[in-house]
């Protein structure tokens, strides 16, 4: 029984391995881009990057005082 099962079971899952892989292999380019990005556009888009990814670490950083400062709720009873 579990040999029927092994055998029913393997050709439709290479197929569908197969099939991953052309739909994988269809949205990789091998050619060079058609508008080239300059270092004024790179350095613009990488510190806006960063400014995302830092911006709320900072802000939780520059208000630490202020939440050390609050009162803890009481629990309800």
């Amino acid at each position: 029984m579990l040999a029927f099962l092994r055998g029913a079971v393997q050709p439709v899952t290479i197929c569908r391995a197969k099939d991953i892989v052309q739909k994988r292999n269809s949205s990789i380019y091998s050619k060079p881009p058609k508008s080239k990005i300059g270092p004024g556009q790179s350095f613009l888009i990488m510190s806006v990057f960063a400014v995302a990814l830092l911006a709320p670490a900072g802000w939780i950083l520059h208000h630490i005082p202020e939440y050390r400062q609050r009162e803890k709720p009481s629990p309800p009873s």
